[in-house]
């Protein structure tokens, strides 16, 4: 199949799927184009998966191949828990990709996105030994919401998923040692807002170490204090913020929506 044919919308898609569904896929879609347009992508490597509203435990991936900035709405490939794909597709998916998102996806019900990047600053900060410090405000809400998990190897092994939610626990941010960031959320936008919150964090910090002069970290007292605001706080402002971001892909290019 010519790669102009392995790119063309299934334009009957969205008529086969439920009005839920086709919602989560058009945000996904949207998280694809993103992360490329911030320059957090990986050629095709990296993945954001969504839950598929609805009992049967399905969930949303991209076809392997892809570029980010070429993902749609109707490209998505769904998933079943098992890796099987339960949609009509000539993709393929990422074996590596489906390992950690299935293993979040079945431990946490109340996550509907997971969110994982391969950027230079997040592996960066992956891989030293205090991981993120608390040299700044996102770093501190990051910090409120943060987990670590070791690296075991290229993600091919299944059992790798009971300790990778054993460390992640019912925080909603993972750094994966040697390896780059993780984030969960709700739902697709609150997911984006909690990775930007992590990747700005660790963009910070390797910039602060660069400058080769003494760091000063916040008191341990006001690191607790942005924990509590944090975790207390009642306003989502993930929403709010993912409406400025589809406006700005709308004018930019639409065609994440098919």
């Amino acid at each position: 199949m010519s790669a102009t044919a392995l790119r063309a919308p299934a334009t009957s898609l969205r008529s086969q799927v439920s009005p839920e569904e086709w919602a989560v896929r058009v945000d996904l879609a949207a998280a694809y184009r993103l992360v490329a347009h911030y320059g957090w992508d990986d050629l095709i490597f990296t993945h954001i998966s969504a839950r598929v509203p609805g009992p049967d435990e399905h969930f949303l991936i991209n076809p392997y191949g892809w570029m980010f900035h070429e993902i749609t709405a109707s490209s998505l490939v769904k998933v079943d828990l098992e890796g099987n794909i339960v949609s009509p597709t000539d993709n393929i998916i990422n074996p590596a990709g489906f390992t950690i998102h299935s293993a979040v996806h079945a431990a946490r019900h109340d996550v509907g996105c997971v969110l994982h990047l391969h950027t230079s600053d997040g592996i960066a900060v992956s891989a030293q030994a205090d991981g993120l410090l608390p040299l700044s405000q996102t770093a501190m809400v990051a910090l409120s919401m943060l987990s670590y998990h070791d690296y075991e190897g290229i993600a091919l092994n299944l059992d790798e998923r009971e300790r990778l939610v054993a460390d992640l626990g019912m925080n909603n941010l993972m750094i994966l040692r040697q390896h780059g960031t993780l984030a969960c959320g709700r739902t697709v936008a609150s997911a984006f807002l909690n990775i930007h919150v992590l990747e700005r964090a660790c963009q910070a910090q390797i910039k602060a170490l660069a400058g080769g002069v003494k760091l000063h970290p916040a008191k341990p007292e006001v690191q607790e204090l942005v924990k509590a605001q944090v975790r207390g706080s009642k306003i989502d402002v993930s929403g709010l913020a993912w409406g400025g971001l589809l406006r700005m892909l709308d004018a930019k290019d639409p065609s994440y929506k098919t």
